[in-house]
């Protein structure tokens, strides 16, 4: 079987393998990925927990988080009270809601089917998992609005990916300029600030974004690239194990895609997150007054897909060549 059910901590796991890849999520805690290992190499792709598996209480803070697996950010990211009719002034918590709230699933004909209905917006949000190849994990999302009214949202992928100094974060060769969202002391500056992509500075060659740095670092960043991607894919690669990790998916319906680096300067944490994304700069509010937000119409329903695949030393050149070309060395 592709799809086996086990216990963890109390909490009730499902894990979806090949003879490449491996993956592993916790329907209760927020459909949380919990592992997503090469099973090739043996490498494990996602920052493990310090501890046990705890539950989050909905509207929590995500910062009481331990910095840990791939949690959905659905409809927001930053709190944030939604703009518009019906629902305006209502509240949406830190990282949205999913991440915080238990989810079905059930497997069927190879394929994990994950869902869950929505607090304080009547949504659906659904996802379902499946290896069309050996070496490649898919996900495909709907959200499904049953409402009379159109809704607007913002998803996120947030895989924390466990990294080492040096790693090659690969994006479209088109993309020149990143927008802050968050920069810890103010290290790239402000919210909405504009910097050049990969080197911020011209007079400063030490800060290079597109190579993760060493953990004493002591920095935190999270930047989206300005504009909508010529293509949907991002990718890192780490060159001394000689392996990486490339993700894919719809510009057109995930036209974004932000960068989180915490080289130790959060929480003293030190991860990685690649995250495509349906809206701009975390805030649901901000997206919306600038037509940068995803939108569902009434009745309707808003579908996209990721698929993760491995990248090895033969895969290597033609990722490169596609993804990130000279300009990005």
């Amino acid at each position: 079987m592709i799809w086996s059910k086990g216990m963890l901590d109390g909490y009730e796991v499902w894990t979806g393998r090949t003879v490449v890849m491996e993956m592993a999520v916790v329907p209760e805690l927020g459909s949380r990925v919990i592992s997503l290992r090469n099973r090739r190499t043996g490498r494990e792709w996602l920052v493990q927990p310090v501890g046990g598996l705890e539950t989050n209480e909905y509207a929590s803070s995500f910062g009481k988080r331990d910095g840990s697996g791939w949690d959905e950010m659905f409809p927001t990211i930053n709190v944030c009270r939604y703009p518009a009719y019906p629902w305006e002034g209502t509240e949406l918590p830190d990282h949205g809601e999913v991440w915080s709230i238990p989810w079905d699933a059930h497997s069927e004909e190879e394929q994990l089917h994950c869902s869950v209905q929505g607090i304080r917006i009547p949504y659906q949000l659904r996802k379902t998992y499946f290896f069309p190849r050996e070496d490649t994990l898919r996900i495909d999302y709907a959200v499904h609005n049953p409402s009379p009214f159109p809704f607007s949202f913002l998803w996120a992928a947030h895989p924390l990916f466990q990294i080492d100094e040096g790693a090659e974060i690969i994006v479209p060769n088109e993309l020149r300029e990143i927008i802050i969202s968050y920069s810890a002391n103010g290290r790239l500056g402000e919210f909405g600030d504009i910097r050049k992509w990969p080197q911020p500075w011209v007079d400063n060659s030490h800060i290079r974004l597109n190579r993760t740095a060493s953990r004493h670092e002591a920095s935190a960043e999270k930047f989206y690239f300005a504009g909508e991607l010529p293509e949907g894919t991002a990718s890192i690669y780490d060159p001394v194990a000689g392996e990486g990790l490339r993700m894919m998916f719809p510009k057109e319906q995930v036209p974004y895609l932000a960068i989180w680096a915490n080289y130790g300067g959060y929480q003293g944490q030190y991860h990685l997150a690649l995250e495509p994304a349906t809206g701009l700069l975390d805030n649901l509010s901000y997206a919306m007054h600038r037509q940068a937000a995803a939108e569902v119409p009434a009745g309707g329903t808003y579908t996209w897909y990721l698929e993760i695949s491995w990248i090895d030393d033969q895969r290597r050149s033609e990722v490169f060549l596609i993804d990130r070309g000279p300009t990005n060395a």
